[in-house]
């Protein structure tokens, strides 16, 4: 018998699901599902990517909701297209026995038209991106009057992809009776604060410590220079015959070169990022969930509500940004209890990234050396030969042909055939990588002994004094770095100069001050208000301090350094040029500017105002 049914599942739902291979609940579901099948409380659900947060809340919804009556009884949000279409084709599925269930997804990128359609027909559950979801309110051409159950899916990216605002007027329709279920793999404050907003007293289970990783993933990085990061992240790939994996990098541009690059040098690959169409995007999908790709190079956003199964590698070309984002990357592998590697290619420069993520996930990265080129070689070959092994051999279809091919091979010894055929895929190996560089960074840029002798960028924090500290404002309420430090410095009345660094997110943002002023800055700060909102300061929990003395800036190089990047011309291992190529030089890097380069991805313009690249932080996915 499934053990489904003890959770309190019918029969009808366990035995869909007992077709699409679900044989034991998930830690999450056996927990969750018991408590979500009272329908009487408010949920807070903290567990990471690939653990089955989707059958933990779709089950009990499709046990709950009376199907006789058409009208929206359920909304789930969640951040992206991606996830949203993932979502809806769960619930029809863990449906298919039961009758006149209908679910509609409701996304931007496809025809507003259609799914209105739908809505009027008839719809007990409306899966949506926040985004189109709003709009579809403003026409008035859907009635959240009588819906008794929301769910917050990944709640902790859609506060950072700037939709809080959209998350409050699409609620404010709803009954205030309702029940709200909120599941996220991290838990800043912010989704805290949206917790405490909208229930009352939830049952809260947590999976795991806190913002961690997933125990079976194993974290591995490697560290090169800057040149050389395209030659060593294809070496990576070759040294991984039966890669299935997903490449992430920081911007859209970034995501279609490589991806470019890669085909031209014979891969199976594409990209997916925000600047495709609908229609675009589900081709590359199709494609990669029939691994006729082997290798999906993907942004954060374009990535998120990817649920495809045996991902064995995640690489983080470019280090995101946003910490946090680092979970939900490496979470795309080990999905559904299976185990997987995240890789992360960089160079000297963000070695202190390595360890902030190290305190975020709670597992230790171990340093790996880019192998050589004969070892590249060797493990191609033997993938070769065990691949030639456990060919599955159609004997009726090949019988024919057999007397043909013995009277070729006839004047073969066994030993011959076997090393010519063996040759076949080894000589190209062997001729890309006859004198093949050590592509590892020399001895001096080598960060390993920062192991021994601690985080060189602690430190650093050591001797600046300085103390990182929370505030509940960010970009969506219109705040760059230059209008946050004046707005610091006017309520706390601190002089600019003392204040570090300051790191802009969406709905909040983090900045550093010496320690002797945060007594200052907090006293300053007591009971101020942004717009009638109640304004929070509080030390940072994640204990980072910086020095502010050479202006360090994590992850990267300034300048406009696009690392390993490719540009028109010809082709080098490690990377395209166009020009002469210095390392440090004025190669692009993360984000491209008019003026300079700035971290996060964004741009500026000559005036020297940041205008953040909204196309990949709030598109209305």
């Amino acid at each position: 018998m499934n053990p489904f049914i003890n959770l309190g599942i019918r029969h009808d739902i366990v035995n869909a699901i007992s077709e699409l291979g679900f044989e034991n609940p998930t830690p999450i579901q056996e927990q969750s599902i018991p408590v979500l099948l009272t329908g009487s409380n408010d949920f807070v659900g903290l567990a990471q990517t690939g653990t089955g947060k989707t059958a933990a809340f779709g089950l009990p919804l499709l046990e709950l909701l009376d199907f006789e009556e058409n009208h929206p009884q359920a909304l789930v949000l969640c951040p992206t297209r991606e996830l949203c279409l993932q979502i809806t084709n769960d619930l029809k599925n863990y449906a298919k026995n039961m009758n006149n269930v209908h679910v509609v997804a409701v996304y931007g990128g496809a025809s507003i038209s259609d799914q209105l359609r739908q809505i009027k027909r008839g719809v007990q559950i409306v899966v949506a991106t926040p985004g189109r979801m709003l709009d579809i309110i403003n026409r008035k051409a859907i009635d959240f009057s009588q819906v008794q159950y929301v769910v917050l899916d990944e709640a902790d990216e859609m506060l950072n992809m700037g939709f809080q605002e959209d998350i409050d007027n699409i609620l404010s329709t709803t009954p205030d009776e309702k029940k709200t279920w909120l599941f996220s793999a991290t838990m800043p404050a912010e989704v805290r604060r949206i917790a405490k907003k909208y229930m009352e007293n939830p049952f809260e289970l947590t999976m795991g410590e806190k913002n961690t990783g997933n125990a079976n993933i194993e974290h591995e990085y490697y560290v090169i220079r800057a040149r050389d990061k395209y030659a060593a992240f294809k070496r990576i790939v070759d040294f991984n015959p039966e890669i299935f994996g997903i490449v992430f990098c920081r911007t859209k541009i970034e995501t279609q070169e490589i991806a470019e690059s890669l085909i031209k040098d014979g891969y199976n690959a594409d990209s997916l990022h925000g600047d495709l169409s609908q229609q675009q995007r589900d081709k590359v999908m199709k494609r990669y969930r029939e691994r006729s790709l082997q290798l999906l190079i993907a942004t954060d956003v374009a990535a998120r509500g990817i649920d495809v199964n045996d991902v064995t590698h995640v690489i983080n070309y470019s280090l995101p940004d946003e910490i946090e984002n680092y979970t939900h990357r490496s979470g795309r592998t080990a999905r559904a209890g299976k185990t997987g590697v995240s890789i992360s290619i960089i160079n000297s420069k963000e070695f202190g990234k390595i360890r902030q993520i190290e305190r975020v996930i709670g597992k230790k990265f171990v340093k790996a050396e880019i192998p050589t080129g004969f070892d590249v070689c060797e493990k191609q070959l033997f993938a070769l030969i065990h691949k030639v092994h456990n060919v599955e051999v159609n004997e009726q279809q090949i019988e024919q042909y057999i007397p043909r091919i013995m009277n070729e091979f006839a004047d073969l010894s066994k030993e011959d055939l076997i090393k010519r055929f063996a040759s076949l895929e080894f000589n190209r190996f062997l001729d890309y990588y006859k004198n093949a560089p050590d592509l590892n960074a020399p001895a001096d840029d080598r960060l390993g002994r920062e192991r021994e002798g601690g985080d060189r960028f602690a430190r650093e924090g050591a001797r600046g004094d300085f103390t990182r500290l929370f505030i509940n404002l960010g970009s969506v309420d219109g705040f760059s770095r230059g209008d946050l430090l004046g707005y610091i410095c006017n309520t706390s009345k601190i002089s600019g100069k003392v204040v570090g660094k300051i790191d802009v997110k969406g709905v909040y943002s983090f900045f550093e001050v010496p320690h002797s002023d945060v007594a200052t800055v907090q006293e300053g700060f007591k009971g101020a208000d942004f717009q009638g909102r109640d304004v929070r300061i509080e030390i940072s929990g994640d204990g980072v301090s910086t020095n502010r003395s050479g202006g360090r800036r994590e992850g990267g190089y300034r300048g406009g350094n696009r690392e390993g990047g490719f540009r028109g011309g010809d082709r080098r291992e490690g990377g395209f040029r166009g020009g002469d190529r210095r390392e440090g030089g004025s190669n692009s890097g993360g984000g491209f500017r008019g003026g300079e380069k700035r971290e996060g991805g964004g741009f500026r313009d000559f005036s020297g105002k940041r205008r953040e690249d909204r196309g990949e932080r709030k598109k209305r996915f």
